[in-house]
């Protein structure tokens, strides 16, 4: 059983502006990195996959999304131009959620705050 909580990590990205597959890639780097570093990443853009499957509108995907940040510890703001997770860290900073835009800056604030 898992007794230590690690962190759980937002990560909002740029999706449609640009190359969709990049911006995928990007998003699940850093998931990975993150994984690798102890903390529990949630890479919304998985949805992209679920979307090819079983196609639904914009408002479903970023109403689940804007919920997933109400369950997760801070939010990572990866670089690039999006509207959507710019939504993503308003709301998150509206519900007191701690936005970070580096996983340096993330790993450094965890050594300062306690989740």
């Amino acid at each position: 059983m898992w007794h230590n909580k690690r962190p759980v990590v937002y990560i909002a990205s740029a999706y449609t502006k640009g190359d969709v597959a990049i911006n995928v890639r990007k998003s699940f780097i850093a998931a990975d990195k993150l994984a690798k570093l102890g903390y529990l990443p949630f890479p919304p853009l998985f949805t992209h996959f679920w979307h090819f499957l079983v196609p639904h509108a914009y408002e479903f995907w970023i109403g689940m999304d804007l919920e997933w940040i109400l369950h997760c510890d801070c939010l990572l703001r990866l670089p690039g131009e999006s509207s959507g997770a710019d939504k993503e860290v308003k709301f998150a900073i509206q519900n007191n959620i701690p936005v970070y835009y580096s996983i340096q800056e993330l790993i450094s604030a965890n050594a300062v705050h306690s989740f």
